[in-house]
């Protein structure tokens, strides 16, 4: 039986073959796992990258990591072969071609019974209620989500850590800005969790099993529940006094709402509506999302979004057998209302449009693996058919 190959990648490969090469997401899972505090994050002017703070061997190297630590990049869900190896971690296989959206149990539509959550959340509430939930049965005592920062007039995202109800309820809605939700870990942890929820994009959805697979420290093991949220990009806090300010005359500070659907909706707090085109918009795209292949938060145990036809339903994912459990009971309780996800095949098709979009984004100077598309599909025969031979 052949033996595993010792792990010795450190910062000083991480740094150059993710952090600088356009691959780091900004998920900040290198930050959590770091026993020694050597890291930190810089989410101002949308750098939203993670950086070494010890000045003995400068920003790219680290002595810990010249000593043996591997933590950082066992934490990181880009380096190296994450892809297969998270697949098989999970799911015990690779993933075929055609499942451009990663592998899957069931793929519905959810929305939350509470009219209160309905009402409150986004899209029909489900993450809030499946939220909810989870901690009233036990399955977590807090989840790592985003707020608003301050009153929220700025519109800056900014992790938190929820333990009530009202706290959950405060963190629904969306916001297109980024929030590296991980970063609430330790608050979480110093506040005596520690059965955790994480809700994140598709970057960070990969975080804790990634950890969990390669055994990147105590962090890992503390992580119960994973909530991936479908993401193509988010944007620079830039793009709301840049295009939405000095185009359109919205300020962010009278905004009440917004969402994505088709174009950049924003609802304002004196009862005005606008859309956006999402074109517009593309300037302002986070650089940590030029490169992410990951739309459907393909390593989630249950994966959520907003899209397809109907407003107040969710288009849900459910991937492993502790997302599909606790769906199963929401749904057999009367937590959730559920309907097929072939009730809407428009949202379906969707789904896995955008994942071949996204997953078009990796570059060729990295590993294979995220590239696996599905074949094309064979072009109708348009030739005419052969006269026949004359007799």
């Amino acid at each position: 039986m052949a033996t595993a190959e010792k792990w010795t990648a450190h910062w000083k490969h991480l740094y150059d073959e993710v952090v600088t090469s356009g691959l780091c997401t900004g998920c900040a899972g290198c930050v959590v796992a770091c026993p020694y505090d050597v890291l930190s994050y810089d989410d101002r002017e949308g750098v939203y990258k993670p950086f070494h703070i010890d000045e003995e061997l400068g920003p790219g190297n680290c002595g810990h990591g010249e000593k043996g630590c591997t933590y950082c990049t066992r934490a990181c869900p880009r380096f190296r072969a994450w892809e297969p190896e998270i697949d098989h971690f999970l799911f015990g296989r690779a993933r075929q071609p055609d499942e451009v959206e990663g592998i899957s149990k069931d793929i519905v539509l959810l929305k939350a019974a509470d009219p209160e959550v309905a009402e409150k959340g986004q899209d029909g509430g489900l993450v809030s209620a499946i939220l909810i939930w989870a901690m009233e049965h036990g399955y977590i005592d807090a989840a790592l989500v985003s707020y608003l920062e301050g009153d929220g007039t700025s519109w800056k995202a900014i992790p938190g850590v929820a333990k009530t109800r009202e706290e959950i309820l405060a963190a629904a809605g969306s916001r297109y800005t980024y929030s590296a939700n991980t970063l609430a870990y330790e608050k979480a942890i110093a506040d005596g969790a520690s059965k955790l929820a994480l809700v994140g994009m598709s970057c960070q959805s990969s975080v804790p099993p990634v950890m969990l697979e390669r055994k990147a420290g105590k962090p890992s093991k503390r992580f119960a529940l994973n909530i991936g949220l479908l993401c193509s990009k988010t944007f620079d806090d830039a793009i709301f006094k840049e295009l939405f300010e000095a185009k359109y005359g919205l300020k962010k500070e009278d905004m009440k709402k917004m969402n994505i659907k088709g174009v950049f909706q924003i609802w304002m707090k004196n009862g005005d509506y606008h859309e956006v085109n999402l074109k517009e918009c593309h300037a302002w795209t986070r650089e940590g999302c030029k490169m992410c292949p990951d739309f459907a938060a393909e390593h989630a145990d249950i994966s959520t979004g907003g899209i397809g036809a109907y407003n107040d339903w969710t288009l849900t994912i459910v991937r492993t057998p502790i997302g599909r459990e606790v769906i199963v009971k929401m749904l057999q309780d009367g937590s959730l209302i559920g309907r097929p996800g072939d009730d809407d095949p428009g949202a379906i098709a969707l789904l896995r449009k955008l994942s071949r979009v996204s997953r078009k984004r990796w570059p060729e100077t990295a590993v294979d693996a995220p590239r696996l598309m599905p074949p094309p599909k064979p072009k109708p025969d348009t030739e005419k058919p052969a006269e026949p031979a004359p007799a």
